[in-house]
C-alpha cells in the first residue's frame, strides 16, 4: 500500500459514503476520510451509528490489487490494527476481537468495523471504522465502552487515527507479503470467547455451538456436536 493521503470533514452523512462519492469521481486512494460528525453514520445491517463529538469515524478508501473475495479478508486487518491500536492507549486493558468485525474491551463492544465495496470506475474497497474513544451509547444490545471507561486518557480523533493508520499499514502488508493465514493466526490470538459457547444469529435462523475458530477464508467455524462443524460467512454473534 503506497503512502495514504489523509482528509478530515467538519460532518458528513457517513465517512463511508464519501468514500463511494469519492471513488465514483476516481480518487485512486489509499485515502483516510475523517470526520467529528456523521449525520447518518451506520453500522452492519444498516444499524444506525452515533459518532458523538470526541470519538472516531473514519473510512480508508482502498484500490485494491486482489479480487473482492480475497479483499474482504482485510476486515481482519482492521480489527487487528484497531485492537493494536485501543492497546497502544490502554496499555492493562484486556482488548480483544470479536467476530466478524468488532473489536472488544473487558468484553465490551469499543469499536465497530463496516466494509462496504463496489465496480464503479474500477473495484474500490471501503473501510469504515467507528472507535469509542471518550463515550459510548447506552441501551445497545451488546454492551459497550470507550478507552475513557477503561480508565484511559481518550485520545484526540486525530492522534488514534494516526496510530491506527500505521497499524492497518503494518497488517495489510504482512496481508499481501504472506497471505491470510497470518492474519487468521494472530486475530485468533486475540480473540474472545475461542472455545466457548456462543449464539449466532443468521437471518433466517439461530445456531448455538461452541466457537472453533474461522477457517481459511474467514467464516466462523460453529461446533455443534462431535464431528459437526458449521462454517458460517455472516452472522451476529453473542453470548
Amino acid at each position: 500500500m503506497s503512502t495514504p493521503g489523509f482528509v478530515h470533514l467538519d460532518e458528513v452523512d457517513s465517512t463511508n459514503s464519501e468514500a463511494r462519492h469519492r471513488a465514483m469521481a476516481d480518487e485512486p486512494g489509499p485515502l483516510w476520510i475523517s470526520a467529528a460528525r456523521q449525520t447518518a453514520g451506520r453500522g452492519r445491517r444498516g444499524r444506525r451509528w452515533d459518532t458523538a463529538a470526541g470519538n472516531l469515524a473514519a473510512t480508508l478508501l482502498l484500490r485494491p490489487e486482489a479480487p473482492p473475495a480475497m479483499a474482504a479478508q482485510l476486515s481482519f486487518a482492521a480489527a487487528l490494527a484497531v485492537a493494536d491500536t485501543a492497546q497502544h492507549f490502554a496499555p492493562q486493558a484486556a482488548v480483544t476481537v470479536k467476530w466478524p468485525n468488532d473489536v472488544l474491551g473487558e468484553g465490551r463492544k469499543l469499536a465497530g468495523i463496516l466494509l462496504e465495496s463496489g465496480n464503479d470506475c474500477g473495484f474500490w474497497l471501503a473501510i469504515g471504522i467507528g472507535m469509542n474513544l471518550a463515550h459510548f451509547p447506552d441501551g445497545t444490545e451488546f454492551p459497550a465502552t470507550s478507552l475513557a471507561a477503561l480508565g484511559a486518557a481518550a485520545p484526540a480523533p486525530d492522534a488514534a487515527l494516526g496510530v491506527l493508520a500505521g497499524r492497518f499499514a503494518h497488517w495489510h502488508a504482512i496481508w499481501r507479503e504472506h497471505g491470510f493465514a497470518v492474519l487468521r493466526e494472530a486475530w485468533l490470538s486475540r480473540a474472545d470467547h475461542l472455545g466457548g459457547p456462543i449464539r449466532a444469529r443468521l437471518p433466517q435462523e439461530e445456531q448455538s455451538g461452541v466457537f472453533e475458530g474461522i477457517d481459511a477464508s474467514g467464516a466462523l467455524l460453529l461446533g455443534q456436536g462431535p464431528g459437526r462443524v458449521r462454517a458460517i460467512s455472516a452472522a451476529e454473534v453473542f453470548w
